[in-house]
């Protein structure tokens, strides 16, 4: 659970333990088994708890399909518990599956930056580490002069107090979580995380971009 006792007692166990690096896993942990449609794009994003990210991306319209995952580090196939460390240099991130004939590029940009704090270094709300760091990742030349511009927007206009931490990277590998960690906030809207931290954050995303979202039925 993604909690801030749970986050605690976990950084008071890596103060005792070897600062190597998490071995790499030979397979992957999971992968969709979906083939993706045709004229669909994919984008990809780190702001914190992946599964805040993949319910807020999954409300906007254009998006097809969300998931959760791993990038921005060095270790191969790594798993949640890896993760958790701190060592694997990846951050929880999200795999996004658009129609770009409806929702561009620009626009998820936007939605990254609206739904998040991108001055927090390796913070997103209750969860600290470098796992929960902000990124940006691009597949493009043109995908990372949007991001760079919309940076300067935000700090032209003074949007944010504080100074924009986000890191900017191509995307090397993105590597699929567990199964379980998919649509998690959808299918445990119980748990007391997603309660106090994950519908409050998709709320508050809803409520500020009501024009970015899927119509309800």
């Amino acid at each position: 659970m993604k909690t801030l006792i749970a986050f605690v007692f976990v950084v008071s166990l890596q103060t005792c333990i070897s600062s190597t690096p998490p071995v790499n896993n030979s397979n992957p942990i999971w992968e969709p088994n979906e083939v993706l449609q045709e004229g669909l794009k994919k984008a990809y994003f780190a702001s914190g708890c992946f599964w805040c990210v993949e319910a807020i991306y999954e409300s906007v319209r254009g998006v097809s399909e969300v998931y959760s995952g791993y990038a921005g580090g060095f270790t191969k196939n790594p798993n949640y518990n890896q993760i958790g460390t701190g060592r694997t240099g990846h951050a929880e991130a999200v795999e996004v599956l658009y129609d770009p004939k409806v929702v561009s590029y620009s626009t998820l940009v936007q939605v990254f930056f609206g739904s998040h704090d991108p001055t927090t270094p390796n913070r997103q709300g209750p969860d600290y580490g470098s796992q929960y760091r902000s990124i940006a990742f691009y597949n493009s030349d043109q995908e990372r002069e949007i991001i760079q511009n919309y940076i300067a927007l935000l700090q032209e206009k003074e949007i944010f107090s504080k100074e924009i931490v986000t890191e900017i990277k191509p995307l090397d590998k993105f590597y699929y979580a567990e199964e379980y960690h998919q649509d998690y906030e959808k299918n445990n809207p119980n748990n007391p995380y997603v309660k106090q931290v994950s519908i409050p954050r998709l709320r508050k995303f809803q409520n500020l971009y009501p024009e970015l979202l899927k119509e309800e039925h």
